[in-house]
């Protein structure tokens, strides 16, 4: 179904080069989740294939990709392996902000592109155990503080995706001072910069988001790169699609497997493949009419949104999608375990590994709550203004 979004010659050749790791990547991904460790050899496959920089654009040498192509390639991915797919998601989509955005001075930015070419890692680290999630707009409990002509930085960040392999570590911190948000540009082998290795859950067992720690941290002032003037949640960023993007992927391999073992399971009660049952196919029916609806969804909010002039129509469509597509996930796993029975609870069948994935999908930003009171505020205020009806009025 997926042949269906692809519209240009560069996203087939990305797709080439990605297919060339399948069987690599699926081959790995159960003995990563049981063993819970990080896929480092996968990410080196594709920093090497140029993967990690392809959402730099072309003038700073990097691949130029959109958020739709990013999408398109992200889903494939993920229907490898989820843990290297939402691991590298991070990175693709933080770079395809910040050059979007440009919020950076052109020396950060110039400095930041090189360090991608050359194979660097980077993701925000933003969420704390007492604020939760930086979209509900929790003040950080990472503070920094000015000493001369450095800055000291100290706290502790939690699921900080990818720590394993990231260079750098882009830290939210309170600046007292200012009373402001700063993000300062943390490298790896900063002294007093540690990764306390937390991360034990059922779900997504590989991404490797432990705690991040810092403790007096010091960095020069070159290194507080944003002063942004908003809460990041308050602001469209749709390069967070690489998240529902990655598990819709892993809705497509569950699919996928459920189909084949539909096909090739006849039991002696009916002495054909149980495709052919009535309930079976109803169920099939039914996962494919989700995926369709949530593609549809997905890759028509990114190709809106890489058209400017559509994107200035923006409001929730982000959030919706994201909601949408995850829901849509979760529902698909499901009924591919109704098709294959209890069998798909054994440990070393997909289905039970898809099933706690696709979980993960309702705790990473934006939550479904926020999407949901954002979408009825904005129906109430278009009503109290008169803007809800022709487009043209608005």
């Amino acid at each position: 179904m997926i042949n269906l979004f692809i519209k240009t010659e560069s996203q087939k050749a990305w797709l080439k080069k990605l297919y060339e790791v399948e069987s690599k990547f699926k081959n790995n991904s159960a003995q990563i989740d049981e063993l819970a460790f990080f896929p480092k050899e996968h990410i080196q496959d594709l920093i090497r294939m140029g993967y990690t920089s392809s959402t730099l654009p072309k003038s700073y040498g990097g691949g130029g990709l959109k958020v739709y192509d990013m999408i398109l390639l992200q889903e494939t991915l993920a229907s490898f392996d989820s843990a290297t797919a939402l691991s590298i998601g991070w990175n693709l989509g933080v770079i395809g902000d910040l050059f979007e955005q440009e919020s950076w001075s052109k020396t950060n930015l110039d400095f930041i592109a090189g360090e991608v070419l050359n194979g660097a890692l980077v993701n925000r680290s933003v969420s704390e155990a007492q604020t939760g999630s930086p979209t509900r707009g929790g003040r950080p409990g990472t503070k920094a503080v000015k000493k001369g002509d450095y800055w000291v930085i100290s706290g502790r960040k939690t699921y900080t995706t990818m720590s394993p392999v990231l260079t750098y570590f882009l830290v939210s911190a309170w600046i007292e001072e200012r009373q402001k948000v700063g993000f300062f540009l943390l490298h790896k082998d900063l002294d007093g910069l540690y990764i306390d290795e937390t991360w034990d859950v059922i779900s997504m067992r590989g991404t490797g988001s432990h705690d991040l720690v810092l403790k007096d941290v010091e960095v020069d002032d070159s290194k507080l790169v944003e002063l942004p003037e908003m809460p990041s949640g308050n602001r469209f960023n749709a390069w967070i699609l690489h998240i529902p993007a990655c598990y819709l992927g892993i809705a497509q391999a569950a699919r996928d497997y459920a189909i084949h073992f539909a096909n090739n399971y006849s039991p002696n009660s009916i002495n054909a493949p149980i495709s052919q049952l009535a309930n079976v196919q109803q169920l099939l029916g039914e996962i494919d009419l989700e995926l369709m609806k949530a593609r549809h969804f997905l890759y028509s909010v990114a190709e809106a949104y890489d058209d400017e002039s559509r994107r200035i129509h923006f409001t929730n469509e982000l959030g919706a999608a994201k909601h949408i597509v995850t829901n849509a996930a979760i529902t698909i796993v499901d009924k591919a375990m109704r098709i294959v029975g209890a069998k798909s609870l054994q440990r070393n069948n997909p289905l039970q590994r898809h099933y706690r994935d696709v979980r993960a999908g309702l705790h990473n930003p934006p939550m479904d709550d926020v999407t949901i009171k954002n979408l009825a505020k904005l129906a109430i205020e278009q009503t109290k203004s008169n803007l809800s009806g022709h487009p043209l009025l608005k």
